[in-house]
């Protein structure tokens, strides 16, 4: 079988409270399985990879949800360069969802997430698709990456390290670098000659058990584990719950409903440090439990051993308690103080070091899933709030904990604190207090955002959380909350432009270019901003300020400018600055609100400007386009600002509107997928093409609605598998095939300059086979491989014509490439001179 891919993403979920949904029987009790289960195995797993959404559910799952081994995973990016199916975020506002779609897909496996790019626009960008190693560790920083990776496996310490993907040609060239750092890891990061910077921060080297690849096929496998196995505590099987995960992963269309059926997962071991008895057993050589530890330890610990296997059995006492909460909690209190004694005995050990260091480790993450199963067993309720969840510098904002015992112990000591940032001026919201069952407490505290605070990063740790203690029978619990919703500090003001991106056309440079400034009041009242725009030498700007005034939070306004540019207006980029000023105080931020129901509210910051080009685009006259639009692309509204004649077309146009009357109707990329209205009338689209129309569709995936017999007028097959079928080198030399045509010299005369700079790729998703009544027109390659000629497909159809592009002309006219407005409008007006 092959080995589908795994790996996870973002910080450090604080909460140790797993997976709490997906399943709520009333039979089992998931919460508190959730945490015990882990008692069961010191055992601890790491996988590699290289995007969100890469994982292998399945197995994760069974891992974490079948045996309880902690298991994590650690990616390299956020996704950025990827495409978009639930909206049009592209860039880091995609990376934001991606990340937190790994989040709540991690909740419901049981899987930790972190990833080594660590801020918005970061080295280790997801640049899009790439068919090398070496082109993706040039573009990473292949030191940057390495160190940050040997950084997090001495930090985590895993027993057991996977990649994700084999070191294969057929692999993406992301996926191959992060198994190539991984497998070189093994050895580097026991290594104190590798970064030892960080062993002088205190970080110790760490040797890693066992190196695992994901088999090549059944018969290559040296381990092959049953993992479809149906648990009666989640009411489904291991699979399941890994496509229960995969659900969240939305924006990349994944999850699947499935059966209960046998599943197996097949790997090779390629490199071990331990000795093992002969069997491939995964776990084979590495202690299970603090039993099998006690057994490795020499004769001279004989005490030693007796509290180790000790402490094992108390473990095992809590799970076996299951599902009775009650006595859960008697027993955990017991074995976090036996915990804190393992803990002195084994500092003052004679045990060889490595031994004692490993050991310190597992007592450490036993006793921090002690504690979640402290706080589960204790049924403490525990709710956190603050009156608004955004924040501006200087405010003062109110936050209540409301605690209620719903269990049968009293919790002694009960007490609430607000984690902030050390600068942060927090009012106490009260001592201590005994809680006894079905007590409630209420603690209110008065927060202060300072003046110079940082704004909110959606990759940062939460600004405010609410940590909550208590004791009982002489063990002291913690746990760390979130409060609802997505705490941000924001700017006073945000400014949206729109457009953000413009052209000047030096063809026909315009009079005057509307732009239009919405202004967000975020602060908690009402105030009054001086909004004004900043333009180059030479442009005119009307109004030169306008004076916004709100009377509440949250409200919104739009202000509208004129730009003018110069008549003499050069060549080249160019930008228009958006400026606010509240109380003195200048705000020059766009703030991108995400929200979506299965990921909530979160913010990406960034400056507030238009950036412009300025080059020669002609346009027929009179040219009449209708666009269907798809949701994943603006190339509708970019062509509009440009003074084009675009329609986008509704359900009610493709089912019974007059199409005739459109000169060129165009797709948008992969409206097959998002348009079921556009699959139900593709008859009528075929059609408008024969009685004389002009069809353009954009790039589509095989699976995204598209009939290779019946979507175009004649067979045309989308390459798959799709990493074989791309142009990732942007700057790949393209040969025109048939450069006297008209797609290529009206109304623009297009050169080599046009196929400059561009961004991302070439093209993706390339046509494998076609009718031979297909004409081609163009051909490129990626270095040292065949090249496509099927980037444009054209074909007459009755009277019409049908053209088929895959080049990614939308990341071109969405990042102002000169090249790719040209090339797409000759497309558009092909038949029109």
């Amino acid at each position: 079988m092959k080995f589908m891919s795994y790996l996870l993403s973002l910080l450090l979920v604080l909460s140790f409270l797993p997976f709490s949904g997906v399943v709520h029987s009333e039979e089992h009790d998931v919460e508190l399985w959730n945490v015990v289960k882990p008692l069961d195995t010191t055992v601890t797993f790491l996988n590699t990879g290289a995007h969100p959404d890469d994982e292998r559910s399945d197995f994760l799952a069974y891992l974490s949800r079948g045996l309880g081994v902690k298991t994590s995973s650690l990616i390299a990016n956020r996704g950025e360069g990827g495409q978009n199916e639930i909206g049009q975020e592209l860039g880091n506002g995609l990376g934001i969802i991606r990340s937190r779609e790994m989040i709540e897909a991690a909740k419901i496996t049981g899987v930790k997430s972190y990833h080594l790019s660590e801020t918005t626009s970061d080295p280790i960008y997801d640049f899009g698709f790439s068919k090398t190693p070496d082109e993706t560790l040039e573009k990473w920083g292949e030191e940057l990456t390495y160190e940050r990776l040997i950084r997090f496996i001495r930090t985590y310490q895993p027993d057991i390290l996977m990649p994700s993907f084999r070191d294969s040609d057929s692999q993406h060239g992301h996926h191959r670098s992060i198994t190539i750092l991984s497998e070189r890891a093994f050895e580097d990061a026991a290594n104190p000659d590798v970064f030892p910077e960080q062993l002088e921060e205190g970080l110790s080297v760490w040797q890693v058990k066992k190196f695992y690849l994901p088999a090549e096929s059944e018969e290559t496998a040296t381990t092959s584990l049953e993992i479809g196995d149906y648990d009666p505590i989640y009411e489904m099987s291991y699979p399941q719950i890994g496509e229960e995960s995969r659900y969240m992963h939305k924006s990349q269309g994944m999850g699947n409903d499935i059966g209960v059926s046998p599943r197996q997962t097949h790997l090779e071991l390629e490199k071990s440090s331990v000795e093992t008895t002969g069997t491939d057993e995964l776990f084979e050589g590495i202690p299970y439990d603090f039993k099998e530890w006690a057994e490795k330890m020499p004769k001279g610990e004989k005490s030693l051993k007796v509290h180790f296997t000790k402490f094992q059995k108390s473990l095992e006492g809590i799970i076996s308690s299951y599902p009775d909460r009650g006595e859960a909690f008697k027993k955990t209190q017991k074995a976090l103080k036996e915990a804190e004694r393992l803990q002195k005995k084994t500092e003052k050990s004679k045990l060889e070091e490595q031994m004692k260091k490993d050991l310190l480790h597992k007592i450490s993450l036993k006793k921090e899933q002690l504690n979640a199963v402290s706080f589960v067993a204790s049924e403490l309720s525990v709710d956190a709030s603050a009156e608004t969840t955004v924040l501006t510098k200087g405010q003062e904002v109110q936050v209540k904990v409301q605690l209620a015992n719903q269990g049968d112990e009293k919790l002694k000591k009960a007490e609430v604190e607000l984690v902030t940032p050390e600068d942060w001026v927090v009012e106490s919201g009260g001592k201590a207090v005994d809680l006894k069952p079905g007590e409630e407490r209420e603690v209110v505290f008065d927060v202060e955002v300072p003046g110079d605070a940082e704004y909110y990063h959606a990759y940062d740790e939460p600004v405010i959380q609410a940590k909550v203690s208590f004791e009982a029978a002489g063990a002291k619990t913690t746990h760390v909350q979130d409060l609802e919703g997505t705490i941000a500090v924001l700017p006073d003001v945000g400014i949206t432009l729109n457009p953000e991106d413009i052209v000047v056309n030096r063809a026909e440079v315009q009079e005057e270019i509307p732009v239009v400034a919405k202004v967000k009041n975020y602060r908690n009242g009402a105030t009054s901003s001086q909004v004004s725009l900043t333009a180059p030498e030479g442009w005119e700007v009307s109004p030169q300020e306008v004076t916004v005034q709100f009377t509440e939070s949250l409200e919104e306004k739009e202000v509208s400018f004129t730009l003018s540019p110069p008549e003499d207006i050069g060549e080249g980029n160019f930008e228009v600055d958006a400026q606010a000023v509240v109380g003195g105080q200048t705000f020059s931020s766009t703030v991108q609100e995400i929200s979506y129901d299965h990921i909530g509210t979160f913010y990406y910051l960034y400056d507030s400007k238009v950036n412009g080009v300025a080059f020669e685009l002609l346009t027929p006259e009179n040219l009449k386009v209708g666009y269907i639009e798809s949701g994943f692309d603006k190339v509708a509204d970019y062509l509009r600002n440009v003074g084009m004649d675009i329609t986008s077309l509704t359900d009610e146009d493709l089912a019974s509107g007059d199409l005739s009357q459109y000169d060129t109707i165009v797709t948008g990329i992969r409206a097959y997928l998002s348009r079921e209205d556009l699959v139900a009338n593709n008859p009528r689209l075929k059609e408008y093409v024969e009685n004389g129309g002009h069809l353009v569709v954009q790039y589509h995936k095989p699976n995204d609605g598209w009939d290779k017999d019946t979507t175009a007028p004649y067979p045309l097959t989308i390459g798959s598998p799709s990493i074989r079928w791309r142009v990732t080198d942007e700057n790949a030399d393209v040969t025109v095939l048939q450069p006297e045509s008209p797609l290529f010299n009206y109304p623009n005369a297009i050169t080599g300059s046009d196929w400059d700079n561009w961004v991302q790729e070439r093209g993706l998703y390339y046509p494998m086979e076609w009718d031979d009544r297909y004409e081609t027109f163009v051909s490129m390659a990626d270095p040292n491989e065949e090249p496509f000629d099927g980037g444009i497909l054209m074909t007459e159809y009755g009277q019409g014509t049908y053209l088929y592009t895959n080049l990614v002309f939308y990341r071109q006219i969405q990042g102002g490439i000169p090249g790719g407005y040209r090339i797409f409008t000759n497309l558009l007006s092909y038949g029109q001179n």
